[in-house]
C-alpha cells in the first residue's frame, strides 16, 4: 500500500460517488480539494471527522475547496 505525504498529489482515481455517479479526481482539475478516507461510515472516528468538515463546510467552499470523503462502504451507506 502506498502512503502520501502530506503536499503530494493523490493518483486519479474513479469511483461511484453517493449518488450513483462515476467521478474521479481528474474531475476536479485546477480546484483545490480536501480528500480524506475514512474506513467506515457511522463510526465514532468517522463522525469526528465528518461533523468537523460538515461545520467547516460553508467557510470551506467559500475558499474554494472541493470536499471529497472516500470509504469502502457500499454507495447507499453514503448517503
Amino acid at each position: 500500500m502506498a502512503y502520501l505525504k502530506i503536499g503530494e498529489k493523490a493518483p486519479n482515481f474513479k469511483v461511484i460517488n453517493q449518488d450513483g455517479e462515476m467521478v474521479g479526481l481528474d474531475d476536479f482539475k485546477e480546484r483545490k480539494v480536501i480528500l480524506y478516507f475514512y474506513p467506515k461510515a457511522n463510526t465514532p472516528g468517522c463522525t469526528a471527522e465528518s461533523c468537523n468538515l460538515r461545520d467547516n463546510y460553508n467557510n470551506l467552499l467559500g475558499r474554494g475547496y472541493d470536499i471529497i470523503g472516500v470509504s469502502p462502504d457500499k454507495q447507499e451507506k453514503q448517503k
